[in-house]
């Protein structure tokens, strides 16, 4: 069952979808007839500062299962300062058992809530299938959207077009995992996603479609500790790259690593550190983009988490993620840093 209860970090945009998804899920499970082992739900809540609210979707999806190349708008013009993020989520999960193993379906939700930014609120939404052969081989379907995602506000010149701009971008991303005990310290993990990204009118030649693939070792030190080391490799190629005219062709290539670390420190808490480094080298080829010609992106990321368990069904949480992002191109330099500190409640119906 343990193949099940790693999810996909993801978010969403509109909230008062987010309170009706909640309260049908709520409901849901309230009905008696539908109160079975084999179903299983988790809901709850976090509290966050930030100090860039521009960043603060981007870091907090950053991850292995998550989407480490959202993108970001360094220039826009507002937005990066701080603000209290309210992130809600639910989870509901059926467990389908059968003659060659075990299916769950899962649907998560997570929404982000700016309280001074609200504009920066979004919502997403993944839906998983799992299915575990045996205790040491399963393989796990994703599909993971969110829609109409503000990144902040640019200048833009062009003719027809001028000012400044909302740039939004609407995700939908696929991916596959396939996962396989190797004995009782070591796991491994086969990893590939593919999907596009489509921007708002004034951005269209940034829409891109994007895939990856990478591997990843599970060591499991001991039954109340395991360390997680992942790569990933991912190639975006954004439809300017054909429309030289515009100057603005956002391909890329991106080499993802990250390690992580899994611990019970005690019966009632548990620890997660990770460290991520992100290298995104841009490929246009466009000597008049200035925001992408001759340049990359070094991100490195590191972040903790302590889960104490309250009782058999409730848990709090405390989360700090502190960021660093240099960009550099033929043109400009630019550091951006984001630091995010939450407390938050987790429930198990």
């Amino acid at each position: 069952m343990s193949y099940f209860l790693s999810p996909i970090v993801s978010g969403f945009r509109n909230r008062l979808f987010f309170v009706k998804l909640m309260v049908a899920g709520l409901l849901l499970l309230s009905t008696p007839s539908l109160v079975l082992a084999e179903w299983s739900a988790t809901g709850g809540g976090s509290l966050f500062y930030t100090d860039n609210a521009t960043l603060f979707s981007a870091t907090r999806r950053s991850s292995l299962d998550g989407d480490p190349s959202q993108p970001v708008l360094d220039t826009s013009a507002f937005g990066h300062g701080k603000d209290m993020v309210f992130e809600p989520n639910l989870r509901v999960m059926k467990f389908i058992p059968n003659s060659w193993g075990q299916t769950a379906f899962t649907i998560k939700a997570r929404g982000f809530v700016y309280a001074v930014n609200p504009e920066f609120s979004q919502t997403g939404i993944y839906l998983e299938g799992a299915h575990a052969f045996n205790p040491g081989t399963a393989i796990r379907l994703r599909f993971f959207t969110a829609p109409d995602q503000l990144l902040g506000q640019t200048e833009v010149e062009r003719e027809g077009l001028t000012g400044l701009q909302d740039a939004r971008v609407t995700s939908h991303i696929g991916a596959v995992r396939f996962d396989k005990r190797l004995s009782e310290h070591f796991e491994v993990q086969l990893y590939g996603r593919a999907g596009i990204r489509r921007f708002n009118e004034p951005f269209a030649e940034r829409d891109t479609f994007l895939w990856a693939i990478g591997p990843r070792l599970v060591w499991h030190m001991t039954h109340h500790a395991r360390v997680v080391v992942g790569y990933q490799y991912e190639r975006g190629l954004a439809e300017g790259r054909h429309n030289p005219e515009l100057h603005d062709d956002g391909s890329y290539v991106q080499h993802f690593a990250s390690v992580a670390l899994e611990a019970d420190l005690t019966e009632h808490l548990e620890l997660e550190l990770d460290f991520h480094y992100e290298r995104n080298n841009f490929t246009s080829g466009i000597r008049e983009d200035h925001h992408h010609f001759l340049g990359g992106e070094n991100i490195f990321l590191g972040s903790g988490r302590l889960l104490y368990q309250l009782t058999d069904n409730t848990a709090l949480t405390l989360t700090v993620q502190r960021a660093n992002r240099n960009l550099h191109t033929d043109h400009e330099r630019a550091q951006h840093h984001n630091t995010n500190v939450g407390l938050g409640v987790l429930y198990r119906f």
